[in-house]
């Protein structure tokens, strides 16, 4: 007797986002919308990447859509593969150093800065773990 499984084929998500750093060390963050995935969590802004659109230009993309910021010097901090179950992502954390603009919110989410020790107090969507490791 034979038993066949019926694996899902679930299209990876690719997601660029940016980690703004001011001049104060301290680090952008966003809250999702409650009826987004991982809503009422805190993020770093960014998206889905676009087809014909690299993960560095989708980030630039976002930041600008987001928070209204046109980011200047940046360079791959992490590049992360997560599985939610329900979803799978490619994640490509940038860190901007240098940017500019003044942060408004576009999308009327809750936006602040955040110094490095203060991440911890946070709740981040788990596939952010491992990048916030690294700004500890």
């Amino acid at each position: 007797m034979s038993h066949f499984f019926c694996v899902k084929n679930m299209k990876i998500i690719e997601i660029s986002i940016g980690i703004v750093k001011n001049q104060k060390a301290q680090y952008l963050l966003s809250l999702r919308g409650l009826t987004r995935h991982q809503g009422g969590k805190w993020e770093f802004p960014g998206g889905k990447v676009e087809p014909l659109e690299s993960p560095a230009q989708a980030m630039c993309r976002e930041l600008e859509e987001e928070v209204g910021l046109v980011a200047i010097d940046y360079h791959l901090l992490e590049h992360v593969y997560f599985d939610y179950g329900d979803r799978q992502l490619n994640l490509y954390f940038y860190l901007v150093e240098k940017y500019r603009g003044e942060v408004c919110s576009h999308l009327d989410q809750e936006v602040r800065w955040v110094s490095a020790s203060g991440l911890s107090e946070y709740d981040f969507p788990e596939a952010n773990k491992s990048v916030l490791e690294k700004l500890n």
